[in-house]
């Protein structure tokens, strides 16, 4: 896989070494996750969620019976449905819309319906009414969390470590034209925003670690 803004028209061509032919690809599964050519996260997300859906569907029994709680069938969506490992994810308001829709699928078959008091029949749950019953963090807060915590251990690491340079660093030669793409860095100083903090000197408020 070549990583460029600019690919020619040998695009689908293989790569030769020697006598070995390696195919050349757009994308590729690596330890679980998906890497693409244009570093983008929204296939990642697609994949987690297709994964989250059968699992959803493989304990959805469980979710609704009337013989478990409703405290275990919330550790049920925590620990075996609600996707992990999105500690690097730089995300747009679009794939955070995705698994916000999502997580409200799962929470509305735990929860079940509910009896209108004006017409007696049973309906879905407002989305107001939901978060109200579910007192613990959604699930972009949960990632939103983790990816400061990992940032906040990456920036202690120290400017010679490698992965300090692949968060803040920045590239040689001209921007090219045109929309800057979303980096991580322009994530964690969002969630930063969000939380009140200035995200103008975050590495210099990252050191602290029980501050951060």
């Amino acid at each position: 896989m070549i990583t460029s803004r600019d690919i020619g028209n040998e695009e689908n061509e293989n790569i030769r070494i020697r006598d070995e032919v390696i195919e050349k690809v757009n994308k590729f599964t690596y330890l679980g996750a998906y890497v693409t050519s244009k570093n983008e996260v929204t296939e990642e997300i697609k994949s987690r969620l297709v994964s989250g859906n059968a699992c959803f569907y493989s304990v959805q029994k469980l979710l609704t019976s009337r013989l478990i709680s409703r405290k275990l069938k919330l550790k049920i969506y925590r620990t075996a449905i609600l996707p992990d490992g999105c500690e690097s994810w730089s995300t747009t308001l679009a794939d955070e819309h995705k698994l916000r829709v999502f997580e409200s699928k799962v929470l509305r078959k735990i929860y079940g319906p509910k009896r209108d008091e004006m017409t007696g029949e049973w309906r879905r749950l407002h989305n107001e009414e939901q978060q109200g019953l579910y007192d613990s963090p959604d699930v972009v807060k949960i990632m939103k969390s983790r990816r400061l915590r990992w940032a906040g251990h990456v920036a202690r690491m120290g400017k010679k470590r490698r992965l300090y340079s692949i968060l803040v660093g920045r590239p040689d030669g001209r921007r090219p034209l045109g929309r800057p793409i979303h980096r991580r860095e322009d994530n964690i100083r969002r969630d930063l925003r969000e939380v009140g903090v200035r995200d103008e000197n975050w590495l210099d408020i990252a050191q602290d670690r029980i501050q951060w």
